[in-house]
């Protein structure tokens, strides 16, 4: 049973096994992003701009604390990968029930950190005060969903690493419905507003974690899950963390970066604010049908770079980058036709759309280069080499956007000028990881031939 659940990756064709394993991730990504749209929509509708702005204005500082952990999951599915190309079986036990430990311990930290941190950030942002205390209220209701969203990812990356990326499509298109429902119970039937989204998200994404551990538990040896042998053994973690922890440093750098600009967003008032939060639903809409691509990129290239096909690594960066920009560019495409029609799902006022579409023509018509830099950089782990793209994303997402954010912006404060940050470092990060990613596959590869 458990071999119908996954892919042979290291032998036979590669275009239609990763085209089969990325399109679950790719759906269950955008079903995710849609289910936490239904939470703008639902307020935007039904309750005021003011609370769908409270909403929108916790996006920012959420991807920045959880950005970490969720980057330690990208190495726990490299090492497994690989320990499964490399024949070593025996090793997975261990680093699944590490993992699981590791979620843990991260979900229930953020419940703490996230309740103490809220309010002195949002501040910090300059969030507007008709806005603030709704915005705090969200932000640490949200953050009780932490333990689930931790579990759910991490357990998803153990399953993806042995090629089953369904599963954790079926839980998140389950707990997604439910997240929609008790939205619409909570805020039109019990007026519970901002409250209700909250707290929807956090019982949807509990019922999703508990599936995800299910499955788990079910699987057979050696990745079934037993509690009793939870425990966190420090040759795993270190092998994960040289892999996860560069890819969480770069994903905390890079919401670092986004605060910073959610703070230039804010300086322009609620209906700003309002209109790039629901723009941006666009941007995450293309970047998960381009991230499942990239996710596909470390999981292939992990496990047959631990098997020494190292041809198979170099048809992997070629597919899954013609197929990710492909894919991505084709979202950008149709999104901006019919630009007008999607952001009226969201909200009817005119002047929340006008900084909407400020947004999407500045910004989201170049989406697609953001492909150049993930899936490079995920085969780059691929092939345990993490450091690098998190340096490059560092400077490129980061450092880049922050000497624009105050140093030309400050001479040129319109919002149009504030969006055009985003391609300016997409083409430099793409370019820079590309050429570093050849260089690095070309030496390492030639190298391991050398020694076999």
């Amino acid at each position: 049973m458990a071999k119908q659940k996954s892919y042979d990756m290291l032998n036979g064709s590669l275009i239609d096994k990763i085209v089969l394993f990325a399109l679950p991730l790719a759906i269950s990504s955008i079903l995710q992003q849609l289910f936490n749209a239904a939470d703008l929509a639902v307020v935007g509708r039904f309750a005021s701009p003011e609370a769908m702005a409270a909403v929108g204005s916790n996006s920012s500082v959420i991807n920045l604390i959880i950005s970490f952990f969720i980057g330690l999951s990208v190495g726990a599915n490299a090492v497994i990968a690989m320990e499964i190309g490399a024949g070593r079986r025996d090793q997975i036990s261990d680093t699944v029930h590490t993992v699981i430990a590791i979620s843990l311990i991260s979900g229930f930290s953020l419940i703490a950190i996230g309740f103490y941190v809220s309010k002195p950030i949002l501040i910090l942002m300059g969030a507007p005060s008709n806005v603030l205390d709704l915005a705090i209220v969200y932000l640490r209701i949200y953050f009780f969903a932490m333990p689930a969203i931790m579990i759910y990812n991490y357990g998803s990356a153990i399953l993806r690493s042995k090629g089953d990326s369904k599963r954790p499509l079926y839980a998140m298109i389950l707990s997604g419905v439910i997240n929609i429902i008790l939205n619409l119970i909570f805020v039109i039937v019990f007026h519970l507003h901002v409250i209700g989204v909250a707290l929807a998200t956090v019982l949807s994404n509990i019922f999703g974690a508990g599936l995800v551990l299910l499955f788990l538990i079910r699987e057979e040896e050696p990745f079934k899950l037993d509690f009793r042998k939870l425990a966190i053994k420090k040759r795993y973690l270190l092998r994960m963390l040289q892999i996860g922890l560069p890819a969480g440093l770069q994903g905390a750098v890079f919401s670092l970066s986004n605060v910073v600009i959610q703070s230039a967003v804010n300086s322009f008032g609620s209906d700003a604010i309002a209109g790039a939060t629901a723009a941006a639903n666009f941007d995450f809409v293309s970047y998960c049908a381009m991230n499942a691509f990239s996710q596909s990129a470390v999981t292939f290239t992990s496990q047959n770079y631990g098997a020494h096909k190292f041809e198979r690594c170099k048809k992997v960066f070629r597919i899954c980058m013609g197929c990710g920009v492909g894919a991505s560019a084709i979202v950008v495409l149709l999104l901006v036709t019919f630009r007008y029609q999607a952001i009226s799902l969201f909200t009817t006022d005119s002047e929340v759309i006008r900084f909407a579409m400020i947004r999407i023509m500045n910004s989201f018509v170049f989406h697609y280069l953001i492909g150049t830099y993930e899936i490079s950089g995920g085969c780059l782990r691929g092939m345990n080499f993490s450091l690098f793209p998190a340096l490059i994303s560092v400077f490129g997402t980061c450092v880049l956007r922050l000497l624009y954010i105050f140093t030309y912006l400050p001479a040129h404060h319109d919002f149009a000028t504030l969006f055009r940050v985003y391609p300016i470092s997409w083409l430099f990060t793409g370019a820079v990881t590309i050429l570093v990613y050849f260089i690095v596959r070309n030496r390492t590869f030639k190298k391991r031939e050398e020694m076999t």
